[in-house]
């Protein structure tokens, strides 16, 4: 960073205090509700030519706070491009790992404890805000440019590499347990959210030279 003009900003809205998202909660009862193919169908849009440019698909599905707790059967729904999950019961979403041609995941406001997916050659943006994950491992695209993982229970940084993430640009991570930001070797990062979370000093950000924008809002640091 000793080569940029580092801008240290303070966004509005954010917590005062840093105390993450760590506390657990009491266990709810969830009935199960599975995504049927019909429901899946229908919530379908945007006609696209396929990769071979000879047909036609639908490539983006909405499934928005539809309460779901298994979208196995979007095994089926190979050509989506943009998912949409959040506010559901969702603990696993292994489906998506079928999904080749994803550009855009959102699946905030669920019930993860981990964003681990295998490699999706294509996927730009990820969101996984208010679950409960607990880590950063097993995240790795190498288009990756956007990742969200704020609001969760996050207290280390693992995986946040270079190999791992080679195009990341943003990383979200406000609002959840971490002590240290040791852990993020991301040279291509441009913008980093770490507001609200327990830390009271900097460290290992040393490598991160393209950085411009940090926020640092509701932590214990000294400035």
């Amino acid at each position: 960073m000793d080569e940029v003009e580092e801008e240290v900003e303070f966004g509005e809205g954010e917590e005062e205090e840093g105390e993450g998202e760590g506390e657990d909660e009491p266990e709810e009862v969830v009935e199960d509700k599975p995504l049927t193919k019909e429901e899946a169908g229908e919530s379908l849009s945007l006609l696209c030519k396929t990769g071979n440019g000879l047909s036609h698909a639908y490539v983006r599905i909405d499934l928005r706070d539809k309460e779901l707790t298994d979208i196995s059967v979007l095994n089926c729904f190979v050509h989506i491009r943009y998912l949409d999950i959040s506010g559901n019961s969702l603990q696993d979403i292994g489906a998506v790992n079928g999904l080749a041609q994803l550009l855009t995941i959102k699946a905030d406001r669920n019930r993860l404890t981990s964003a681990r997916l295998e490699e999706l050659q294509y996927l730009q943006i990820a969101s996984f805000a208010d679950n409960r994950l607990t880590s950063t491992e097993g995240i790795a695209h190498p288009m990756l440019e956007t990742l969200n993982l704020s609001s969760n229970r996050i207290s280390e940084l693992e995986g946040l590499t270079s190999q791992n993430l080679p195009s990341l640009r943003t990383l979200d991570l406000h609002s959840n347990a971490l002590t240290s930001t040791a852990g993020i070797q991301l040279p291509t990062l441009h913008r980093l959210y770490l507001a609200s979370n327990r830390l009271d000093k900097l460290e290992g950000l040393e490598g991160l030279r393209q950085l411009t924008t940090l926020h640092l809002r509701g932590n214990r640091i000294a400035f």
